[in-house]
């Protein structure tokens, strides 16, 4: 599969051969939704707690005696029917909200939203990246020369949030990207498929595809 390659002036190297088994997949919205479902509830913290009338403070005697006075029976001042007493079926911190999802369809859906991307024309293919020194200004020339490719003018801009996927972990060169707003820096073998959905545009050096094609096609 051909894809057109630039370099960081965003000036046409030329073309390079994808691999047509990331980049070039039919896209699958039910797995895909599946994958990022789970996803997203496995971030669930669940710490959201109510107190039963059990764990409320109080309540150890009875308001009133039973018979004589005119009102209603009650047990405790804890009791749900009073004001600061337990929550009825409220959250519990005890509830487990995990998804369990298995790493083929995890990977398969990632390699999908890839191909997505690729048809959608929302990817940028660079033949390198490097900058003379890690600074947020070079970052910002970067992807200025890059919003001079014909479909990609708000890259990096509200409505354009970008990803950049890197090959290893260089944390200068990332935290100088991660410095602009919109814009974002990852690790290729750490990528997921809610990552990267989560952005409109990708940029993807070509050392990158490799690592990606390690990582995630067994």
């Amino acid at each position: 599969m051909k894809a057109e390659l630039y370099n960081q002036k965003g000036e046409k190297e030329g073309v390079i051969d994808v691999p047509e088994n990331i980049f070039g997949l039919s896209w699958n919205p039910d797995l895909v939704h599946q994958v990022i479902v789970s996803l997203m509830a496995n971030r669930r913290a669940g710490t959201a707690h109510s107190k039963g009338r059990g764990e409320v403070r109080g309540g150890g005697k009875k308001p009133w005696r039973q018979k004589g006075t005119g009102r209603a029976r009650h047990g405790s001042i804890r009791s749900p029917l009073w004001i600061g007493g337990g929550v009825t079926h409220g959250p519990i911190k005890e509830k487990i909200y995990d998804k369990k999802i298995n790493k083929k369809m995890k990977n398969k859906a990632l390699l999908v939203s890839f191909s997505k991307k690729a048809a959608d024309k929302e990817i940028i293919f660079l033949n390198d990246l490097k900058f003379k020194e890690a600074k947020t200004k070079e970052a910002r020339n970067l992807f200025s020369a890059l919003k001079k490719i014909k479909g990609f003018e708000k890259l990096g801009e509200r409505g354009g949030r970008t990803l950049t996927l890197l090959a290893e972990p260089a944390n200068d060169l990332a935290r100088a990207i991660r410095n602009l707003p919109q814009v974002d820096a990852r690790e290729a073998r750490n990528i997921n498929a809610l990552n990267l959905l989560s952005y409109k545009y990708l940029l993807i050096p070509k050392e990158t595809i490799k690592v990606i094609s390690e990582r995630f096609i067994k």
